[in-house]
């Protein structure tokens, strides 16, 4: 069987210009990053402003396994089917991280012959998004502890300050360091630590701006940290929003690539789910519903986490909600929602699928909730049995949720068909209607506890003693009417990631509330989800290499 990468590279792949022709955009319109990669420039996005919307197709799964859903393979499988039969359809993802790229998870191109490409570039270093963020991140720390170093005039407190450095790679050893140490030159000695670059508030402002104003405005929101009257210290205080923006100028603009069938794709900005709001730019989706007639977008992890995130903080944002939700599943993933071992999902287990059928209901009842018509998407594996596949239709027939086949990763275009069928079927039966889970005015804890009841299924939000003072001085400060954004485990409903299935009667703990008011949310911390993460014992990166040619080997 071949390997994700051997497919891509064996793919001989347009012209970008050819691409963005598809889309009605000349060189002109382009910023050409080599033969195969381009950005949008932002004179063509103003211009399209006036363009009609097309459909918004929002693509989410069930809580992610080990055993792999293939969300993104999905997405851009279903993009390419709707092309091949005809209609003009574009595809918004996200950027993948070098974090889990070069750690355990792989990148985030898809995979078969369902697959953005250049799939090499676009795991790695592609147009430079993600260093220009890690940069811009970075030169705001310099920018703190030099104004630390230079007086103070602002009065910050060193115990107080709450901006992290970032590096777009899992490293454990950085979450918690000193800086500063070796006398008066060479800065003030305080405690700090790194977080991963998909986590910065940089990367979520990058990716819900609306334009290069909204972004510097956003910027200029942040907060750093916090004066002896313990009174917040913004990025507008300290007055380098403007250069910060001045290095971010080139990354808010949309990366446009293609997949293996040559369906364009607006690849732009990584936001992890788990940890940040989970989705592609705001920039790059409206840019796709202005040119295309079908946009197909994802969101990360699963519905809980992505989907609902997508829903009540980056919709908010766009001109239209999703006009229909594909939820995908596994019969491997159900098995291991139902209690069966990652080694023996291989073999016929009708049981365990019913029990694991749970998990996908209650996430198809959570989209439903919304007001958007729901398909499930079943991406069928070698393993899976007529008995297994024929015993998942019945489940989803006696809910009266259309379930399709698919088969992208092995048959790219084709093996799309059924679930673009059903997909037009399902957009020209059903309107939607979409309904916010929350409203501004809600309390932040209100907001949680209706995540945590409504969408999780746990029966009650308990607060940290830390928790419950934060929402004091969140209050006072007028956050409290902010979005909330859940940062929780990927792989459960709860904060505990072996709660498999879809439990009842558990709690949900925040331990600490992190205001992120230039992106225009509060992330609440659960569980022990880190915002650095750790390699594996055996990480994917020993398993790559480069040839004398300069072809890459072992990406995934």
């Amino acid at each position: 069987m071949k390997t994700d990468i051997s497919i891509a590279q064996e793919t001989k792949l347009k012209p970008i210009v050819e691409i963005a022709a598809k889309l009605g955009l000349t060189e002109d319109d382009l910023e050409l990053y080599g033969k195969h990669k381009a950005k949008i420039s932002f004179d063509k996005i103003q211009s399209l402003e006036d363009n009609p919307l097309g459909k918004l197709i929002l693509v989410t799964a069930i809580n992610p396994t080990p055993a792999g859903e293939g969300k993104s393979t999905v997405t851009i499988g279903l993009a390419d089917a709707l092309n091949h039969q005809g209609h003009q359809a574009i595809i918004a993802l996200r950027e993948p991280s070098l974090g889990p790229v070069m750690g355990v998870k792989g990148g985030a191109a898809g995979g078969g012959y369902a697959q953005v490409l250049p799939m090499e570039d676009i795991n790695l270093h592609f147009t430079g998004d993600m260093h220009a963020i890690t940069t811009a991140n970075n030169a705001l720390a310099a920018l703190i502890d030099n104004h630390l170093q230079q007086g103070n005039e602002l009065g910050l407190d060193p115990r107080r300050i709450i901006w992290k450095r970032v590096l777009d790679l899992n490293d454990r050893a950085l979450r918690q360091i000193t800086i500063g140490l070796g006398g008066p030159v060479n800065g003030l000695p305080r405690e700090d630590g790194f977080d991963i670059t998909v986590a910065s508030e940089i990367m979520a402002i990058l990716c819900l701006a609306s334009d290069l104003t909204d972004l510097k405005a956003r910027l200029g929101k942040i907060v750093l940290g916090y004066n002896w009257q313990q009174e917040p210290v913004y990025v507008s205080d300290l007055q380098v929003e403007g250069a910060l923006a001045l290095l971010l100028k080139d990354a808010l603009k949309p990366n446009l690539v293609q997949t293996i069938y040559g369906t364009p794709a607006l690849v732009h900005g990584g936001p992890f789910a788990n940890i940040a709001h989970g989705c592609n730019s705001v920039i790059a989706t409206k840019t796709a519903l202005h040119l295309a007639d079908y946009t197909v977008t994802e969101a990360g992890f699963g519905a809980d986490l992505g989907a609902e995130k997508f829903l009540d903080i980056k919709v908010p944002n766009l001109p239209k909600s999703p006009d229909a939700i594909v939820v995908v599943a596994t019969l491997r993933a159900l098995k291991m929602h139902g209690g069966v071992n990652k080694d023996n999902l291989a073999q016929e287990n009708l049981p365990a699928i019913k029990a694991g059928f749970a998990n996908l209901k209650r996430h198809v009842k959570n989209m439903i909730a919304y007001g958007i018509p729901v398909v499930v998407a079943l991406n069928r594996f070698v393993s899976d049995t007529p008995a297994e596949l024929a015993l998942l239709e019945t489940l989803c027939n006696e809910l009266e949720l259309p379930v399709a086949l698919t088969e992208v990763w092995e048959q790219g275009a084709l093996g799309g068909k059924v679930l673009a069928e059903q997909v037009l079927a399902t957009m020209a039966e059903k309107s939607s209607h979409y309904r916010r889970l929350y409203q501004d005015q809600d309390s932040l804890q209100e907001k949680a506890e209706k995540i945590v009841k409504s969408i999780y299924g746990g029966k009650s939000l308990q607060l940290s003693a830390k928790a419950k003072k934060q929402l004091e001085t969140f209050a006072k400060h007028g956050w409290d009417k902010l979005p909330i954004c859940m940062a929780k485990t990927q792989y459960s409903f709860s904060d505990n990631p072996a709660l498999l299935g879809a439990p009842n009667d558990f709690e949900v703990t925040i331990r600490e509330f992190v205001p992120k008011t230039g992106a225009g949310f509060v992330v609440a911390l659960t569980g022990d989800v880190l915002t650095m993460p750790g390699l594996p014992k055996a990480p994917a990166a020993l398993n790559m290499d480069v040839t004398a040619d300069g072809q890459a080997k072992g990406l995934f």
